[in-house]
């Protein structure tokens, strides 16, 4: 079963490679959708794939990269936006 999710990353997650280590980690889950930059300094993705897959890579959130800071993840369930590969968009 595909379930879509996006997550909200807060913390210390920008300018630390956190949207590269979250595409890398997708891609071993082979995993769809995007990973952007926000202007309140978050991290927000959306993440499309089988169920263990996804809650996997929500849980791979909560640590990240070597050099984030991770305070909070905020997960709701999503729409499959038809995402072909995984890739990182402009910030918002």
């Amino acid at each position: 079963m595909t379930i879509a999710v996006r997550v909200i990353v807060r913390g210390r997650v920008q300018g630390v490679a956190y949207r590269a280590w979250t595409i890398d980690r997708a891609l071993e889950l082979a995993l769809r959708g995007w990973v952007r930059n926000r202007m309140d300094r978050s991290v927000e993705a959306l993440f499309i794939g089988g169920a263990d897959a996804v809650n996997a890579m929500v849980e791979l959130c909560r640590r990240g990269p070597p050099l984030a800071r991770v305070d909070a993840v905020q997960r709701a369930d999503d729409v499959d936006d038809g995402s072909t590969g995984f890739d990182q968009k402009p910030t918002v």
